[in-house]
C-alpha cells in the first residue's frame, strides 16, 4: 500500500516539476515585468510611496523631472520584460538602474538604517528587496 502511494506522488511530482520547469521563467518574468510597470507607473502619477526618497536622494536634479523620468524607465524595463526579443534590453536597463537604487544606503545611511549594516529601517528594506 505504501508503496502504491509513492508512485502516485512520483508520478505527480513529476507533472509538477515538468510544469514548473516550462511555465516557470515566463510567469517569473511576467511578475517582475508587473511589479516593474506598477512601481514605475506610479511615479508619473504622483502615487509613488518612494518618490520622497527618490528626491532626497538625487537631490541634483529637479523631482518635478527625474520622478516622473524614473517611473517611465521602470515602465520601460517591465515592457521589455514582457517580451523574449527584449529582454536583453531590459536587463541593460536594470543593470543601469541597480547603482541609483543602492544609492540611499550609501548617502541616506541614517534613512536606511537603524543600526549599520543589519538593523534596516522601512526604507532600507524597501531597497534591498529591490537590489537581490
Amino acid at each position: 500500500m505504501i508503496m502504491k502511494w509513492k508512485v502516485i506522488f512520483d508520478i505527480f511530482d513529476r507533472r509538477i516539476a515538468s510544469l514548473m520547469d516550462y511555465y516557470g521563467h515566463r510567469l517569473l518574468r511576467i511578475s517582475l515585468a508587473v511589479i516593474f510597470i506598477w512601481f514605475g507607473l506610479l511615479k508619473p502619477l504622483g502615487m509613488s510611496p518612494a518618490a520622497k526618497l527618490v528626491t532626497i536622494t538625487v537631490y541634483w536634479f529637479s523631482p518635478d523631472v527625474f520622478v516622473p523620468m524614473l517611473g517611465w524607465w521602470e515602465m520601460a524595463i517591465g515592457v521589455c520584460l514582457l517580451f523574449r526579443r527584449t529582454i536583453r534590453l531590459a536587463l541593460l536597463l536594470v543593470f543601469l538602474q541597480m547603482p541609483g537604487t543602492a544609492l540611499p544606503l550609501i548617502l541616506l545611511p541614517n534613512v536606511c538604517f537603524t543600526h549599520i549594516p543589519f538593523g534596516l529601517t522601512l526604507e532600507g528594506q524597501y531597497i534591498i528587496r529591490i537590489l537581490f
